[in-house]
């Protein structure tokens, strides 16, 4: 259903953090025309933790707007209270979004029990295509492959987000999910072995300012094009690392404001990028081929 270059997208602001419309649908026009084949909407790059309801349902309906069908879009509508995502989540539905990307609940730290309870619950409640997120660097739970296989015939669970870091992990859960269960790398470094070893696309963080070059690079892994993809995937390579030299999402805004895509808007507790990383993200540009345009 869904595959290919998937953007997680910032979530541009003012200067002063109120969200800017008129950015995000600059955005949007741009990664269609560059070939970005999902937008995934407010998920944690999209600082989905210090929106509140009425603004991440806002960013959601804005970008369905945006879009207007062109391309799917997925709403990062997890939660660590089962409640408040099964509540979240039916009201992106009712939007209009193609699916609902859900992170494993953070902090309490349920056991995996919890976690298919939990997945389980979201999946009986909301018809729709559902996307597990696990991402233990973040959330202090880690979903293990075993769990992930016990939701893998949930009809409406139709892929999982994997960002552990671990090329094993993400072939481990190729293997053992099969058709059932689409496979996505959540991190960027390992994007291209994933799909070259059965995954079906990246939800991307260096998406954001190389489209282009992510969905090219997608489409030739996918395609089994292994030399193509390494090819395009090169030049990205100092980009994929240098993207999370601070806590995400502050290099890629840092990167989209030299690019003069978005105003310089982040809200606490995340803070503008540091000085002394400047140059190196700057550095990381050139070898991408991304010109700066802001200076500061």
């Amino acid at each position: 259903m869904f595959h290919g270059s998937m953007v997680a997208l910032v979530t541009p602001m003012r200067a002063d953090g109120a969200l800017d419309f008129a950015a995000l649908k600059r955005l949007v026009e741009w990664h269609i025309a560059e070939g970005t084949d999902v937008i995934v909407s407010v998920g944690t790059t999209g600082e989905s933790a210090t929106l509140d309801v009425n603004e991440h349902l806002a960013m959601v309906e804005r970008t369905l707007e945006y879009v207007a069908g062109r391309i799917p879009v997925i709403a990062g509508t997890g939660a660590n209270s089962t409640r408040e995502a099964i509540e979240l989540s039916t009201q992106a539905v009712s939007l209009g979004v193609d699916g609902c990307l859900l992170v494993t609940p953070y902090y309490n730290k349920p056991t995996q029990e919890g976690l298919y309870r939990h997945y389980l619950a979201i999946a009986d409640a909301v018809p729709a295509p559902l996307v597990l997120y696990n991402v233990p660097g973040r959330t202090a739970c880690d979903m293990q492959p075993s769990t992930v296989e016990r939701l893998a015939d949930v009809a409406n669970i139709v892929g999982i987000k994997e960002a552990s870091g671990s090329l094993a992990r993400a072939q481990e859960l190729v293997d053992r999910l099969g058709a059932r269960v689409a496979v996505f790398a959540g991190d960027d470094a390992l994007a291209r072995e994933v799909m070259l070893q059965g995954g079906r696309g990246v939800i991307s963080v260096t998406a954001n300012v190389a489209p282009r070059a992510m969905a090219d690079m997608a489409k030739a892994a996918l395609a089994g094009d292994a030399a193509r993809a390494a090819a395009l995937d090169a030049p990205l390579a100092e980009l994929h690392q240098k993207l999370f030299v601070e806590s995400n999402p502050i290099p890629v805004k840092f990167v989209l404001h030299a690019m003069g895509m978005i105003e310089a808007g982040i809200r606490l507790p995340l803070t503008w990028l540091s000085a002394e990383h400047h140059a190196t993200l700057r550095d990381a540009m050139a070898s991408a081929h991304i010109q700066s345009v802001v200076s500061a």
